[in-house]
């Protein structure tokens, strides 16, 4: 793939990952084929900013969780008010870092 359009696609949704994978992320988009650039494009990835703000104000109903696609936590903290809030506190400081083990999770789905 053009090197160009790596470098565009990091700068774009950098903050989507942890910083420790953005060289791997552009290593592996530089040997895809132009073909998959779509697909790259294309993908849906969740803004760890936008996560955290919601498990700030929902995060007893597992809004968060529902939100990145864990759906058995999610119903977890839904039927446990969030862990009695405990399990709450514990995600304002976990959630951005799970949003990001998703995105990362999604993209791999396209890159290998």
């Amino acid at each position: 793939m053009e090197e160009n359009k790596v470098d565009m696609f990091i700068m774009a949704n950098g903050r989507y990952f942890e910083s420790f994978q953005i060289p791997q992320i552009r290593d592996h988009l530089l040997k895809l084929d132009d073909s998959k650039w779509t697909f790259i494009q294309s993908l849906n990835l969740k803004n760890p900013t936008t996560t955290l703000i919601v498990s700030l104000l929902v995060g007893y109903l597992g809004i968060d969780r529902f939100m990145i696609g864990d759906t058995g936590l999610g119903i977890a903290k839904l039927l446990t008010c969030g862990g009695l809030g405990i399990w709450t506190i514990v995600d304002w400081f976990l959630i951005q870092g799970a949003t990001k083990k998703k995105n990362m999770e999604k993209l791999q789905q396209y890159l290998f």
